[in-house]
């Protein structure tokens, strides 16, 4: 079971995040809170898998939020939830911690998936919130990262997977396509950040962009 904390100042938000939420019955949901303060007390003191985290709210932002909670919860994951696909918002979230940042127009199916992604460890960048990431990191040259004889240790299917990382999709997402198991993802993209020396799944974007696996159009 899934425990998710919803943090937004729209109470309909809320509402409507509960019940699509909660329809799914690995999901359930350990608390709301309407100001950013309320969002890291609550977190602290409920101790969720995943608090969904708006970005604009009173008192305290998602960002700020999520930096605390970074610092004081590092096993609380945070997925953040906004309508706005701002530059600033999405590497200010990065920065500070988050483990995915996804748009309120995705579709609710998405939404559910994306948290269990985030629970299960993972990080989740948006499509079009990964092209952004490529546009604006590609123009700043990361030399480490650029060496392409590091390619040369992945399998064939480990690099098909990382193709598939590089455009934003989930585990759950790569392995429907690939036809695989979930958990067969999870392995093969371990083992691609470890053979790579990569941090994490933005830092995948950065190389796949830099070596041209995924050179945006």
């Amino acid at each position: 079971m899934t425990r998710v904390l919803i943090a937004d100042d729209d109470h309909l938000m809320r509402a409507g995040l509960i019940e699509l939420l909660t329809a799914d019955p690995g999901i359930e949901i350990a608390g709301q809170a309407a100001t950013g303060h309320e969002a890291v007390e609550r977190a602290i003191r409920l101790a969720p898998d995943v608090v969904l985290m708006d970005v604009r709210m009173p008192d305290l932002d998602g960002i700020a939020a999520t930096s605390r909670l970074s610092r004081t919860t590092p096993d609380v994951k945070i997925l953040i939830l906004t309508t706005f696909e701002q530059d600033d918002y999405i590497f200010g979230a990065l920065r500070a911690g988050a483990s995915g940042f996804l748009l309120k127009r995705a579709r609710p199916e998405e939404l559910i998936a994306a948290v269990h992604t985030v629970a299960a460890g993972d990080s989740l960048l948006s499509p079009s919130v990964t092209r952004r990431v490529i546009d604006r990191l590609s123009r700043q040259p990361v030399p480490d990262l650029a060496d392409q004889t590091r390619l040369d240790t992945l399998t064939p299917r480990e690099r098909e997977t990382l193709e598939l990382v590089t455009r934003g999709l989930s585990n759950r997402e790569i392995a429907a396509a690939l036809v695989v198991e979930e958990s067969t993802i999870r392995s093969h993209v371990k083992r691609i950040l470890m053979k790579l020396g990569l941090r994490d799944r933005v830092q995948a974007v950065i190389f796949a962009y830099e070596t041209g696996i995924n050179r945006p159009r």
